[in-house]
């Protein structure tokens, strides 16, 4: 099987492994990965034909040097434009394309970059996703924070000078239910003045009741377009239904998110086919929501608890660059986020090309904020991290380096009236 060494490589205790022989023989858990289970709300839209359809599509050994010359000339940057900015054939013109992104950058961010920090609240997961530290099967310290623990998190978080949260959990409607991941919102809203949310998939009335309760944006990870390939890396879960997640922030939309950002987790599958299907699920519900505010993000695979072998497949800071900024010539008004899996080095780079959004004093674990930003260790049991993270910069630290850069940074730019 093409996922074998995924599989192998995850140690599974007595315990995972009688739960997985429990849930393989699950009638639920067999049925295709395109079909639906109950409770999941089908919305009626053609953006996933569009996106599927231009992935598709795209052969991007045809593209030449002189198609790369061509778009990097245009004004505005066609869809066509962009598949040849993706192509090998681009490699050699990155310079020229550094210096058109940041050109496009500067005339609609100007020189600012935007900061944020993730709080992981839970990490339970129902998903069996062979590359996820989450992942039910991983034998890892697993950890729910209460009311009370959450708001002692974002209180450490907040003293730290921080103003935009983005509140995490694993995919688990048992152990973090709608109404607990909408009252970790209420308390949000307390302490930072933007709210993002990174969840599991859900239907459009609980987007909109967390929305309610304070929630600005949600963000979704395709991980890949390729239903065939997702097919394998998703194996057990209401994760596997590969099209109630690619709807899911058009559900959020309709539910009256302000905001909403999309991403593939580059390495799991043909990653030019899936930076070009990202930024064509945007392309399109952006012209579908005009008012709503979009972004992109271009994490790659990172190494995980109990199988450190996991790392992107062919997906080097050069080509990641390109992506970036192919990402930035094709959707100029779109933010793109580079997170903490990356170096602070590229990173440092990046904000001054294409990226205006990075995330600073960030933990993938659960309730270790007050050691990790006061130095103080506690006696509380702490739930394992999702990945390892590159850069472990605090909001200090990352502030007076993109200072030194001769960017502003900023920490809010809403008002609420």
């Amino acid at each position: 099987m093409e996922n074998q060494f995924f599989v192998d490589s995850v140690h599974l205790s007595s315990a995972a492994l009688e739960k997985k022989h429990r849930l393989e023989t699950d009638p639920m858990f067999r049925k295709s990965h395109m079909e639906y289970l109950p409770g999941m709300e089908k919305i009626q839209s053609d953006v996933c034909e569009k996106v599927i359809s231009q992935m598709n599509s795209f052969d991007y050994t045809k593209y030449t040097e002189k198609d790369v010359k061509a778009a990097l000339e245009h004004e505005s940057c066609t869809i066509e434009d962009f598949k040849a900015l993706l192509s090998p054939a681009a490699e050699p013109f990155l310079e020229q394309m550094a210096q058109r992104a940041r050109e496009e950058t500067s005339k609609h961010f100007g020189n600012t970059v935007y900061l944020f920090t993730p709080l992981y609240i839970a990490n339970y997961c129902d998903n069996y996703c062979v590359y996820c530290g989450f992942n039910c099967y991983n034998d890892i310290n697993r950890m729910k924070l209460n009311m009370e623990q959450i708001e002692k998190e974002m209180k450490v978080i907040a003293d730290s000078g921080m103003e935009e949260i983005l509140i995490l959990t694993g995919e688990s409607r048992t152990k973090s239910d709608i109404n607990y991941i909408g009252e970790a919102c209420r308390l949000a809203r307390k302490y930072f003045r933007m709210v993002g949310l990174e969840i599991y998939p859900v239907n459009t009335d609980e987007y909109k009741y967390l929305h309610e309760c304070g929630a600005d944006y949600v963000t979704v990870f395709q991980e890949t377009y390729d239903s065939d390939k997702y097919e394998t890396l998703h194996l057990l879960g209401h994760k596997r239904v590969w099209p109630y997640r690619f709807d899911a922030q058009e559900r959020a939309l309709m539910g009256g998110m302000r905001g909403v950002a999309f991403s593939a987790l580059l390495g799991l599958s043909d990653f030019r086919k899936d930076a070009l299907a990202s930024a064509m699920h945007v392309y399109y519900l952006q012209r579908k929501y005009p008012h709503a505010e979009m972004s992109l993000s271009c994490p790659r695979l990172r190494p995980i608890i109990n199988n450190e072998k996991i790392n992107p497949l062919d997906v080097h800071e050069k080509q990641l660059c390109q992506i970036l900024c192919a990402y930035r010539i094709f959707l100029p008004y779109v933010g793109i986020t580079v997170s903490s899996r990356e170096s602070a080095q590229f990173r440092n780079g990046i904000v001054k090309i294409a990226a205006t959004k990075v995330s600073a004093g960030v933990s993938t674990g659960i309730g270790d904020h007050e050691s990790k930003y006061k130095g103080e260790e506690t006696s509380a049991i702490k739930g394992d991290e999702q990945f390892e993270i590159d850069d472990n910069r605090s909001l200090g630290k990352m502030y007076q380096d993109i200072s030194d850069e001769g960017l502003q940074p900023v920490l809010n730019d809403y008002l609420y009236v």
